[in-house]
């Protein structure tokens, strides 16, 4: 994560929507299970909240389609090593994205793993915007839905435990202190009583 989460949650609290979909865009998964955590919170309406991260998730894969895209050669030629792509494998891509492109966005999308790589080689075959973002936004919609979701009910769940966390500190924390009283009482009885004279 670029951010600390301190930061993260700083901002979010302080620009709410404004910052969540930059911070989206660069972050993705991580801050949607963040902001369904804080509407959990009342920080955020989750409607609201889940639209900013939809769209922020898919600005977020425009950027890695126009890196593939605008940048084939150059990004092949400087960064394809580091991810197991030359020209030979773009070309073997490009048949199966003619085949079942559609398919292979959903899956990576769905599957975190390879989404970045798919995402870029989607771009440096061109596979055409409009279709890129259709099928993306299709995949995009439950996964980030399911995000959110698992941050609200965290964030609910959290709420409810440190409720009954707290009170579970101060029945244990008054059950130690009536250990230490009720243990000198009885040490100082036992004291008296079988004090050899």
């Amino acid at each position: 994560m670029i951010f600390s989460f301190a930061q993260i949650f700083s901002w979010l609290i302080s620009y709410k929507y404004l910052i969540l979909f930059p911070i989206t865009v660069v972050e993705g998964p991580i801050i949607t299970i963040i902001a369904g955590f804080l509407s959990s919170l009342g920080i955020f309406n989750l409607l609201i909240a889940y639209l900013v991260v939809l769209a922020g998730d898919l600005a977020g894969d425009s950027l890695y389609y126009a890196i593939g895209r605008w940048g084939r050669e150059k990004f092949i030629a400087k960064w394809g090593k580091y991810i197991g792509l030359n020209i030979g494998r773009v070309v073997r891509m490009e048949e199966q994205f003619k085949k079942r492109g559609q398919s292979i966005l959903i899956w990576g999308k769905i599957s975190h793993v390879f989404g970045s790589i798919i995402l870029v080689s989607a771009g440096i075959v061109k596979v055409k915007y409009r279709d890129f973002l259709f099928f993306n936004f299709l995949a995009t919609l439950p996964k980030s839905a399911i995000f959110i979701l698992i941050g609200f009910y965290f964030g609910q769940a959290y709420a409810r435990i440190y409720k009954y966390f707290d009170w579970t500190v101060l029945i244990m924390f008054s059950l130690g202190i009536a250990s230490i009283i009720v243990y000198l009482i009885i040490k100082k009885y036992a004291d008296k009583t079988y004090q050899i004279d």
